[in-house]
């Protein structure tokens, strides 16, 4: 995986309020490319300034043009013959047509850099904003073929487990946020709060070396399929070491690992942990929300937290799953805008700018399309977040609060994210680059500092959430009525909203307070986190 930013973002979903860029009723990803020019114009490009030839003009003229079919339409490949300066001139026309705030970004001489992902990187705002976060922390790319496999069924490179990279200098701190079940992880017995100490030899807590650093990023971040690595964990509960080998292979994630219904004295509790914005999650939401249903929930605690987003008609989905016919009927879900060359229609699809709807019929993801969605019809709803709830994991809150659906926040502000973009390919790179912004029924989305339990300084009144702010906790598996947000969250639905154990000392702290006493204290080379394209971002179809 080759992610070029920080965070990624959600697209919305216009033509049939499906997902990604697709025709009426496809389930399969689609890239919106402009069509290809018959012949390649290379020999000719030219760079002036502030003339911005159509983006078409460029398409597919690539340095090394793929061969053979593309999997999502079935057809051969576009590619022709081209250069690096026909992708950048591509790049420098698309950007300026519809990128969100084009008119901030510097024009610059395609010829003047030399690879086309470092010329990628200048096509965006340098603006910072007042708390210090820049406007545009969203800006990345990805292999065409790695993205499609992803979106489509959430098969990756690894061994099945997230990571939570608590300091990425020495002393470092890797800790498992949680293993996919049925993974070579889960049959080890790799289990969330578990932290690595050392990897194919190398101490992961403090090796200040540049070759140590390129293995441990190598073996756990970006490992070759079939390759084995050695892992030393430190056990959550016994503190002890252990030793696992793990292969990586294709790993195909889950995106609804767990529906549950807790009993309380004030009725039965849902809960429902979603990762992940993928089109394989309509079926799992469709088959989850249905559990709930038969089993009369009062309540729904909607389990967020490493939430960073993708399809939005997802959201618009689960939203009316929960929310019901009778409060979503006529409203807006999403209502977005381009930038100000295209006020009124949308400029990727052409059709004019409607708003997303809170779909009520399964849209053919993984669900047949026009299926009735079932509902729970609830007038609240509990979120666990953290800031890795992003974009339309954020879409779901503020789509909800948008018709009266009460949202209650328990865990850390989300990510702040209320923008998104389509997906764009061009000679086997997959390039994102917000394109729109949304806002809910009532017009509210000033929300790019996040949601938060608490009233922060300068934070718009929309944006603060009833709920409690309180910490993850490593120390309990998910879904554990001991974890710590879902432990606040149940005690804040039965104890007239009291905030009194987010912070209680009868929690048991996250295995993150403690560094290794192999530390060194000096800092070194860095560990990178890769995103994944689905981590903080608003997808279209």
């Amino acid at each position: 995986m080759k992610a070029r930013a920080q965070r990624l973002l959600p697209m919305l979903a216009m033509a049939l309020l499906a997902a990604c860029g697709g025709g009426e009723g496809d389930s399969g990803f689609t890239p919106t490319s402009p069509t290809a020019p018959t012949t390649p114009t290379t020999p000719g490009i030219s760079y002036a300034p502030g003339v911005y030839p159509a983006a078409s003009t460029f398409a597919n003229q690539c340095q090394v043009p793929r061969t053979g079919t593309d999997p999502s339409t079935g057809q051969r490949y576009p590619d022709l013959q081209g250069s690096g300066l026909a992708e950048k001139h591509f790049l420098r026309s698309w950007t300026n047509n519809l990128y969100l705030w084009f008119n901030e970004v510097a024009d610059r001489d395609p010829a003047t850099v030399a690879a086309v992902l470092d010329y990628f990187d200048t096509q965006k705002t340098t603006v910072v904003l007042p708390n210090g976060r820049n406007k545009d922390e969203f800006h990345f790319t990805y292999d065409t073929a790695e993205y499609y496999a992803l979106s489509q069924s959430g098969t990756s490179v690894g061994y099945g487990i997230s990571w939570d990279l608590v300091s990425s200098v020495p002393p470092r701190r890797l800790v498992v946020q949680y293993v996919q079940a049925g993974t070579q992880a889960a049959a080890a017995g790799v289990t969330r709060g578990a932290e690595v100490l050392r990897v194919d030899g190398v101490d992961l807590v403090s090796d200040s070396t540049q070759s140590g650093v390129a293995t441990l990023n190598a073996a756990l971040f970006d490992p070759v399929q079939g390759t084995a690595h050695s892992l030393v964990f430190r056990d959550r509960d016994t503190g002890a070491q252990r030793t696992v080998s793990l292969t990586a292979g294709a790993v195909t994630l889950d995106p609804v690992p767990l529906v549950r219904v807790l009993p309380t004295a004030s009725g039965n509790l849902g809960y429902l942990q979603f990762n992940d914005h993928i089109a394989t999650a309509e079926r799992r939401l469709f088959d989850g929300i249905n559990q709930l249903r038969a089993s009369n929930v009062q309540d729904l605690v909607l389990d967020l937290r490493y939430n960073g987003g993708g399809f939005l008609v997802i959201a618009s989905e689960l939203a009316y799953m929960i929310a019901g016919p009778a409060r979503t009927a006529g409203r807006t879900f999403e209502r977005t805008s381009f930038n100000s060359k295209h006020p009124t229609r949308n400029p990727v699809t052409g059709d004019p700018l409607t708003p997303l709807r809170f779909v009520d019929e399964s849209t053919g993801l993984s669900v047949s399309s026009g299926q009735d969605l079932p509902t729970l019809n609830l007038a609240r709803v509990f979120v666990l977040t953290t800031d890795a709830t992003c974009s339309a994991s954020e879409s779901i809150i503020n789509g909800l609060r948008g018709v009266g659906v009460e949202v209650i926040q328990v865990g850390g502000d989300t990510c702040g994210k209320p923008f998104g973009f389509y997906p764009e390919d061009n000679c086997g790179t997959t390039y994102f680059s917000i394109q729109f912004q949304g806002v809910n029924d009532i017009g509210f989305g000033d929300y790019a500092a996040g949601f938060s339990p608490v009233l922060r300084a300068g934070q718009p009144a929309g944006a603060t959430l009833p709920g409690c702010a309180a910490a993850d906790d490593y120390g309990h598996d998910l879904g554990d009525p001991q974890e710590r947000l879902l432990k606040v969250a149940m005690d804040y639905r039965a104890n007239n909203r009291s905030c009194a154990l987010a912070s209680s000392s009868d929690l048991p702290g996250s295995p993150r307070v403690q560094p290794s006493s192999a530390a060194g204290g000096a800092e070194g080379p860095e560990l990178r986190l890769p995103e994944e394209p689905w981590r903080n971002n608003r997808i279209l179809r």
